[in-house]
């Protein structure tokens, strides 16, 4: 027979301890306005949370003594998760846009590519740029880098090289990454 140990209790990380859940023996309040009401039991410092309808928030839980101040606790959460959802927002990486070209691409169309790459450097977004060789084409791998350096110096406004152009397979590839804006 197979014996399961029980499980331990978990702690979930809910975020600060709030009215009731607190245990220290004596607390640090500070009240709505930011001023220090002293060091008070958990009871002293619920019954001043309840004088101004407010709950008792535990917001630095590891201080000797715990500090504790008196808020409206939806509030802040609400708050706070507002503020991470922009902070997300403002967070978004660069993506890689890959352009196919072939070595014998007309200048229009080159033309055309280029523009492209112009709007996904714009757009913060890096370019992967690769000319794929087919049959005989490999030979003439000149032509194709030439190319490539063509197009980093027209976009040189826009984007730098992160990596030269190098052969991967039957595809010369080379990678643009957008200009750093401060």
């Amino acid at each position: 027979m197979i014996r399961r140990r029980p499980m331990a209790a978990v702690p979930r990380e809910r975020g600060p301890r709030v009215n009731h859940e607190i245990r220290a023996r004596r607390v640090r309040v500070i009240d709505p306005e930011g001023n220090q009401l002293g060091v008070l039991t958990p009871d002293e410092a619920l019954e001043a949370a309840a004088r101004f309808n407010l709950d008792l928030v535990e917001v630095a839980p590891h201080s000797d003594p715990p500090v504790c101040r008196i808020m409206d606790y939806g509030k802040f959460k609400y708050e706070q998760s507002k503020r991470e959802r922009d902070a997300r927002k403002k967070q978004r990486g660069a993506e890689l846009k890959e352009l196919r070209l072939r070595p014998k691409i007309d200048v229009h169309d080159f033309a055309v590519k280029m523009k492209s790459a112009r709007k996904f450097l714009q757009d913060g977004n890096k370019v992967k740029v690769a000319i794929r060789f087919r049959g005989r084409e490999i030979v003439h791998q000149e032509l194709a880098q030439e190319k490539l350096m063509s197009m980093a110096r027209d976009l040189a406004d826009v984007g730098s090289v992160e990596r030269q152009p190098v052969m991967e397979g039957r595809q010369m590839v080379m990678i643009l990454a957008p200009h750093k804006t401060t």
